[in-house]
């Protein structure tokens, strides 16, 4: 994945929520298009950030099923809003919570939230692909460690709604 646009999950509580931050820096790519002199956070952006935390959450959901074998693949995007421009030195609070969820995929309400004050909002849904090859397991579970506990060296199962210090 070439974005990976949560810095932490503060809280991952399958079935229910996930909750989760992105710090927008300067530095991010995407700024030196989207626009000079006025940077500025596409909202498609925004919503990968969403997805990235509500996949998360779906695939969490599953794990407690014992299928730990399913990746989530963002596949619609509805009543998607954006409220206020996103710009570099803010922090998104997202949060993700389930609509449904089975073996075939799952929905979410996504939000992002600038100090306190409604950002973004979407539902998303997703189908699930089974991931049998080890090295895309191993890739995804460092991704998630270094999401939920900011480092790849610990074992952890995000599965068992630990919320993370």
């Amino acid at each position: 994945m070439r974005y990976l646009l949560l810095d932490r999950i503060t809280a991952l509580e399958p079935p229910e929520r996930a909750r989760g931050l992105k710090c927008v820096s300067l530095s991010d790519d995407v700024f030196v298009d989207h626009f000079p002199g006025h940077p500025v956070m596409p909202g498609a952006l925004i919503l990968e950030a969403m997805a990235q935390l509500g996949g998360v959450l779906i695939e969490a959901i599953m794990r407690q099923q014992g299928r730990h074998d399913l990746h989530a693949l963002l596949t619609m995007v509805d009543r998607a809003r954006f409220r206020k421009m996103v710009r570099p030195g803010d922090r998104l609070e997202l949060t993700a919570h389930r609509l449904a969820a089975s073996a075939d995929g799952g929905r979410v309400r996504a939000e992002a939230h600038l100090d306190g004050v409604l950002a973004a909002e979407a539902q998303l849904t997703f189908v699930f692909a089974e991931v049998t090859d080890p090295d895309l397991i191993r890739r995804r579970r460092e991704v998630l460690e270094v999401w939920l506990t900011g480092s790849a060296a610990t074992e952890i199962d995000p599965g068992e709604g630990e919320t993370p210090r």
